[in-house]
């Protein structure tokens, strides 16, 4: 039986790769590369729909090794009960912390500034000057500490900030300060200028930012959302933003994508852009250097790095 290694990139493209697996190219086109069934290391297609990703899994019975290449892995989920115990499924911790700080930032400042209502001013020809809220001086919390809150904070440093507040699943104290517990946040969430969101999709975020965290915001304050779409209640949100009271800036949303008609995109105080914390000119790099790295590993039978789960135990 062949140790096939299914890649979303063209193998060819990928200099270092060890020698030993034969690599298919799967993108997530209509037609396998190969019998699933050969697959020992399922490289998961880049921003495809959850049911493209998981089609070949319930077929892929010698798969040793699930690995995404984005930090969230609620996209392979629905899938994962259809492989036998024992395999690994690993995330692409490393690649796009990154890209998705310099996106939290951007949109943070943007908002701030009033960058958009300074776009559409400009195409109407009207010279739009004013005062505008500056990063300086405010109280950012990040809601999800892991490697791109981290990221994230470290990039807000510069700007003067009175203070970052840092909230994760559990305590505990990282090298710019304490983590606080998520039974905190609510007590946080009235001192925040900022909210920024960038925690997994689990079954404990999933419509973490309800009405009831909406409301505790402050007056004026400002959500990020550079996370999942479902961590946020859409409807909750838009009856929020209605009133004025805070604002947002989206790059995912729920649903998504969003339809033409869909009323966030005209919800006042809204800067939304496209998932696009990721897909950059920093994606390709990093993300071929942590193949080569995976693979590599994984033909020398070393420990694979980015392990979330393995099917079959008690974290799955």
């Amino acid at each position: 039986m062949t140790a096939d290694v299914w890649l979303p990139i063209p193998p060819e493209e990928i200099a270092g790769l060890p020698q030993g697996p034969a690599y298919r190219f799967w993108d997530g086109g209509e037609e396998f590369p190969a019998d699933p069934g050969d697959c020992a290391v399922y490289v998961v297609p880049y921003m495809k729909p959850s049911e493209l990703c998981v089609r070949p899994m319930a077929r892929m019975r010698s798969v040793q090794v699930v690995q995404t290449l984005t930090a969230g892995i609620d996209h392979v989920q629905p899938g994962l009960k259809n492989l036998r115990a024992g395999v690994r499924l690993c995330n692409a911790r490393g690649v796009h912390e990154a890209s998705t700080a310099e996106l939290t930032l951007t949109l943070v400042l943007a908002s701030l500034r009033g960058i958009p209502d300074f776009v559409r001013a400009q195409d109407r020809g009207e010279w739009l000057s004013g005062f505008r809220p500056a990063l300086a001086d405010k109280t950012v919390l990040i809601v999800g500490y892991g490697s791109i809150g981290a990221a994230i904070e470290d990039r807000l440093t510069p700007f003067e900030l009175a203070r970052v507040a840092r909230v994760a699943r559990s305590e505990r104290t990282s090298a710019r300060g304490p983590v606080h517990p998520l039974t905190e946040l609510s007590s946080l969430l009235p001192q925040a200028d900022v909210v920024i969101l960038s925690t997994p999709l689990t079954q404990t975020t999933r419509g973490l930012v309800d009405a009831d965290f909406l409301g505790r915001m402050k007056d004026g304050a400002l959500l990020v959302n550079v996370a999942r779409g479902p961590v946020v209640d859409t409807d909750a949100l838009l009856a929020e933003l209605r009133t004025g009271r805070i604002t947002a800036a989206l790059d995912v949303t729920d649903p998504e994508p969003l339809s033409p008609g869909h009323p966030l995109w005209q919800a006042p105080g809204v800067l939304i852009s496209p998932h696009v914390g990721g897909p950059s000119s920093a994606f390709l790099p990093r993300a071929k250097r942590l193949l080569v790295d995976q693979l590599t590993r994984f033909v020398n039978r070393e420990p694979l790095r980015n392990v979330i789960l393995t099917t079959g135990s008690a974290d799955a």
